[in-house]
């Protein structure tokens, strides 16, 4: 495979990625993360259990669990493509070292976060959704799309940059900063929905109630005390009104800092282009934000956010990436910043 081919499969891997994280979001928002009580297969099948006879087994299984085959298709095709995305990366690996030029730390830490996911899809369903590892699993869908992200802008022959002005150091730590600020906030996501604390707060900017007398941090304990099963949240009111405030104030705190930082990324002409994507992006994020939480979490909304929070973490990415080629660039004259000279300093 020719090394624009393999450009071109890291980037249909990377749309896959995009479509998993969609297609768990709107497992999650449609109650469906339990719609097989097993693993990998559902109801002891390779699928949906089809049939009187199919069902009444499926039944005698799991008396427990009865069968929604709605739900039951959505879990199912949420795994099916996610394991289709993993042979991908598989593939991935395969092709790299046929070649001794592309690279191999990147496929490989690729391959080794699909199989953790693998691990995580599995947990969620035998742990019953337990927080902790639902989000987790949020996290590792959100790490999967950037590493093949980071890949395909690493692969690109075309990144020469132009004789600019190289970006001062302290550029290159803020950027760093609000890539770690996005994580965290994307965390903070994960934990409010994993907790079910989503629409406990309907007034702006804040909440309703008086949060600040009753702010409860045991609302952020990774393993909370065990229960049968953790569907529909296990905190009380105060608890999920903690998690929800929290993470709003982090929406505010995330939207500050991009903003600084697209100000002074657009003081470089080479890095206007992306802080203006940064920006667009953050915006359509603070808007569906603003939407889930007067509309009360419609689907739609809800799942165009999940996405829109991958995209605002690549957006970053590719901000610290430009940065640190412009960087390389002017310590190293003349290298080809996705060529001979990169491949000494970026897996």
């Amino acid at each position: 495979m020719k090394q624009d081919n393999y450009r071109t499969w890291v980037a249909v891997t990377f749309a896959l990625s995009l479509c998993v994280i969609a297609l768990g979001a709107y497992t999650r928002l449609t109650e469906a993360g339990l719609g097989c009580p097993d693993w990998p297969g559902c109801y002891g099948f390779a699928g949906v259990p089809k049939g009187d006879a199919q069902q009444a087994l499926a039944a005698s299984r799991f008396p427990d669990a009865p069968l929604e085959a709605d739900k039951a298709w959505n879990e199912m095709l949420h795994r099916y493509v996610a394991g289709t995305l993993g042979l991908m990366i598989l593939a991935l690996n395969i092709l790299a070292w046929r070649k001794p030029t592309r690279p191999k730390a990147l496929p490989f830490m690729l391959l080794a976060t699909v199989i953790f996911q693998a691990l995580l899809g599995m947990w969620t369903v035998t742990m019953d959704l337990m927080p902790v590892v639902v989000m987790g699993h949020l996290l590792g869908g959100f790490t999967t799309a950037s590493l093949l992200f980071l890949l395909w802008l690493r692969l690109d022959s075309r990144a020469v940059l132009p004789q600019v002005e190289i970006p001062h150091r302290g550029l290159q730590v803020f950027a760093v900063f609000g890539l770690l600020v996005v994580i965290g906030q994307i965390g903070l996501g994960g934990w409010t929905a994993a907790n079910y604390a989503a629409v406990v707060c309907t007034q702006l900017p804040l909440c309703e109630v008086d949060w600040r007398q009753g702010f409860d941090t045991s609302a952020f304990a990774l393993i909370q005390p065990e229960h049968e099963t953790y569907q529909y949240g296990v905190l009380d009111y105060q608890q999920r009104v903690t998690i929800h405030v929290t993470h709003r104030i982090g929406a505010m705190v995330t939207a500050m800092t991009l903003t600084a930082l697209a100000f002074l990324l657009w003081r470089l002409r080479a890095l206007r282009v992306v802080a203006t994507v940064m920006l667009l992006v953050l915006a359509g994020q603070i808007g569906l934000g603003i939407t889930n939480i007067v509309a009360s979490l419609p689907l739609s909304v809800a799942v165009a956010h999940n996405v829109t929070g991958v995209l605002l973490l690549l957006s970053l990415v590719a901000v610290n990436l430009q940065v640190y080629r412009m960087r390389l660039q002017g310590a190293c004259p003349g290298q080809v910043a996705a060529g001979q000279g990169m491949d000494k300093h970026v897996a």
